[in-house]
């Protein structure tokens, strides 16, 4: 029942060219750093990323990507990584995106075994019908992969679109608290991403701040059991300490009032 592996190098040694990576996080919230950096010095490359986002530029998964180590991503929001705009429109990186709330239930239905589920989001937009761009031909402009029309089915008058559950390989993700058999506690935006990726994960490995001795949780405030973990990596102090805020927002009162920087 002792899921806690000595290091991250150890934790991520065995994930092979290609493999499929739920990773969990939120902006630079909750993202398991460590195990990325990890990944990163092992050497894997062509993989297949699922994650709310994919990094900043230098920070996150977007340490993968500037190394050419991700080959596709599935994804809500892009807005914040250069690199990963200047790959996807030049044909180097083939991206799916997903609205945020269906992505969640994709993961969070993979993980609990429904293969599909019905959602209005996306109806009557290109998400149904099909031909958002997936890959971009080599050197950008026209598109190479388009994405397929989905089924729809009408409930009480009105269209729903067809979703599949996610499951993936490899789940990484990061949590406040957790035991030596897995359980899990996330703290405020952690919680966002993080237990979904968790539970989509075949083989799931998670970084914690605070290793905790089983049976120090408290069963009501477990946010993820130990059967969706199977391995628990404890960060140091240096580890733990290193969060970057994403957007810095200065404020400052003068007698004319307060200024934002």
């Amino acid at each position: 029942m002792d899921k806690v592996i000595g290091s991250a190098v150890e934790a991520v040694a065995d994930i092979p060219d290609g493999a499929s990576l739920a990773v969990g996080g939120f902006g630079l919230s909750g993202v398991p750093e460590v195990l990325i950096r990890a990944l990163y010095a092992q050497g894997a490359g062509g993989l297949r990323v699922v994650s709310n986002n994919c990094g900043v530029d230098g920070r996150g998964l977007g340490v993968l990507l500037a190394a050419g180590r991700i080959a596709r991503v599935t994804g809500s929001y892009v807005g914040e990584n250069k690199e990963f705009a200047r790959q996807y429109l030049s044909g180097e990186l083939e991206v799916e995106l997903v609205p945020q709330g269906t992505l969640a239930e994709r993961l969070r239905a993979g993980g609990a075994g429904i293969p599909a589920f019905y959602t209005p989001a996306g109806v009557g937009t290109q998400v149904e019908r099909g031909g958002l761009p997936w890959r971009y031909a080599a050197g950008g402009g026209s598109v190479a992969v388009a994405s397929p029309a989905k089924e729809t089915r009408d409930f009480a008058d009105r269209r729903y679109v067809l979703e599949h559950g996610i499951t993936t390989d490899y789940a990484l993700v990061r949590a406040w608290r957790g035991d030596r058999h897995g359980n899990l506690r996330f703290r405020k935006a952690a919680g966002n991403f993080n237990p979904l990726a968790a539970m989509a994960g075949k083989v799931t490995v998670a970084e914690v701040e605070e290793l905790a001795e089983p049976g120090e949780l408290d069963p009501d405030e477990i946010h993820l059991p130990g059967i969706y973990v199977q391995r628990v990596v404890a960060l140091s102090a240096e580890e733990r300490a290193d969060k970057q805020i994403e957007h810095v927002r200065i404020s400052a009162t003068s007698t004319r009032g307060t200024v934002r920087t």
